[in-house]
């Protein structure tokens, strides 16, 4: 009997084991979680745009698309004062982005930019048209131009170069970040290039464009083929010299300055200077925008904050050659 009673237990104990492992088996598994928004990329590559020829200041440009451009020549830079302007292809203009501005290549396009000075190369997303000016073949983002190390310089000697880049480094452009930057040029190809800038011509002062036209950008319909996309862009009217109207400016005595920017544009040097409260003084064909003068060196460190609270980094204590 004992031993008939401990199965009749032993079985039970079993039967209640297995009640409870069934119970958790049933029960129902946890919600997955949502998946998060995919959020599309601030601007995007396609269509691509070439164009029909154009005229700026009495000059035909004609957009082409060769495959393999590798020039030397000058580059510029513009930023804060091109908020809200929508540049060539119809993008919003991010002074931060890293993107510059090309007279024919096709928009975008990617190409690599090399500082004939330091040999740092960075990659760039071209979306705008200009420079207008003989002597400069891209105009840089402000972003890109602190990237490229060339923001205390009214023109800087560069190479530009058209890459086909991975899709990841496209897709941090197009996000408005930073590409990794290249290996640095070598110094022997470095000289040959410096070779090559030796001849190209520069522009004497006179024909320098004093306003940054704005090239209107016209909706295309989209194309799978780069080569098939059109980019119907009427020729603006030719820009009226601006006028050279004393600009209020503070007093010149004084040992130094914080020096924001140097621009070939006079009508674009005042327009930042206005900006963030600075003011712009001419040295030459190219205008300056400076905080200052200030008595002393650590004096003008507030300058140097007021500029980086602006979001110019990286700016220039220099001594005032201002007369």
């Amino acid at each position: 009997m004992r031993s008939s009673n401990r199965n009749w237990i032993t079985l039970g104990a079993a039967a209640s084991l297995l009640a409870s492992c069934g119970s958790e088996q049933a029960a129902a598994p946890p919600a997955p979680r949502p998946a998060p928004p995919v959020t599309a990329p601030a601007v995007v590559d396609e269509p691509v745009k070439i164009g029909e020829p154009y005229s700026v200041g009495g000059k035909t440009y004609v957009p082409a698309d060769p495959v393999n451009y590798d020039e030397v020549g000058y580059a510029s830079w513009y930023g804060e004062e091109a908020i809200g302007k929508p540049t060539a292809n119809g993008e919003d203009f991010v002074p931060s982005a890293i993107s510059g501005a090309h007279k024919t290549l096709p928009l975008p396009s990617y190409v690599e930019v090399t500082a004939l000075g330091s040999g740092r190369t960075i990659l760039v997303r071209l979306n705008d048209r200009g420079p207008f000016s003989d002597d400069k073949i891209i105009d840089l983002s402000r972003g890109a131009a602190e990237q490229l190390g060339i923001t205390g310089d009214g023109a800087a000697a560069v190479r530009v170069r058209r890459v086909n880049p991975p899709e990841q480094e496209k897709a941090l452009l197009r996000a408005h970040h930073r590409a990794p930057e290249r290996i640095e040029t070598p110094p022997p190809l470095l000289k040959v290039l410096r070779g090559r800038l030796a001849q190209v011509p520069v522009s004497p002062p006179a024909q320098v464009q004093t306003a940054r036209p704005v090239v209107q950008a016209i909706p295309v319909a989209s194309s799978s083929s780069r080569r098939g996309a059109s980019f119907d862009t009427p020729a603006p009217p030719t820009p009226k010299p601006v006028p050279k109207t004393a600009t209020p400016t503070k007093p010149v005595s004084g040992g130094y300055v914080v020096q924001v920017a140097a621009l070939s544009s006079q009508s674009r040097a005042e327009a930042l200077a206005r900006q963030i409260g600075a003011h712009a003084v001419a040295a030459g064909p190219v205008w300056r925008v400076r905080y200052g003068p200030y008595p002393s060196q650590a004096a003008a460190q507030a300058g140097v904050k007021t500029a980086a609270a602006k979001g110019f980094a990286n700016v220039r204590v220099m001594a005032n050659d201002a007369r």
